[in-house]
């Protein structure tokens, strides 16, 4: 079993409050809008960490991190990007490859928004945990923290922030 913590957006944010969930889990993965590489090295230094890049990250961060990265955990298919739309928008980028071969998690960031929703025609469930960093619209910060454990996805829980004065 794995503890997962999911996060996205940062926009070079990190803060004590989310590093002490960085402490409690198995791996950190992080769907892009990375900012400033401090955060993932910070993280690194922790706990092993998958991530891909932004549209907001630099060339440095494109060399270390990819734009798509598909890998299994536990026994689950997981497809993560920043940009790639979700269940019945997908973006056309990534489209006909989700219907041809749709991993059993596909996990995105970018909007903002947190969202969780299986995909009927496909099966897969897709999430994405919203923005951790300061920078943009959201009024709530949020991350996701859910288990893999032999091929099943679990536990689920959505971690607030609140915009300036972070709290659990």
């Amino acid at each position: 079993m794995k503890k997962i913590l999911l996060l996205s957006d940062t926009h070079s944010y990190l803060d004590d409050q989310i590093l002490a969930h960085v402490k409690h889990a198995d791996e950190v993965w992080h769907a892009g809008d990375i900012g400033d590489l401090k955060v993932t090295d910070t993280i690194k230094k922790l706990k092993p960490l998958r991530a891909v890049y932004g549209n907001i990250d630099d060339a440095k961060a494109r060399m270390e991190f990819p734009l798509d990265h598909r890998f299994m955990c536990e026994g689950v298919d997981v497809w993560m990007t920043h940009i790639g739309g979700y269940p019945g928008k997908y973006n056309q980028r990534v489209r006909a490859d989700i219907y041809a071969n749709p991993p059993k998690l596909y996990i995105t960031g970018h909007s903002h928004i947190l969202k969780v929703m299986n995909d009927k025609k496909t099966g897969l469930l897709h999430m994405n945990p919203g923005a951790v960093g300061t920078h943009g619209f959201q009024q709530v910060r949020t991350m996701l923290r859910f288990t893999i454990d032999a091929g099943k996805i679990a536990n689920l829980e959505v971690i607030e922030f609140e915009r300036n004065n972070p709290k659990v």
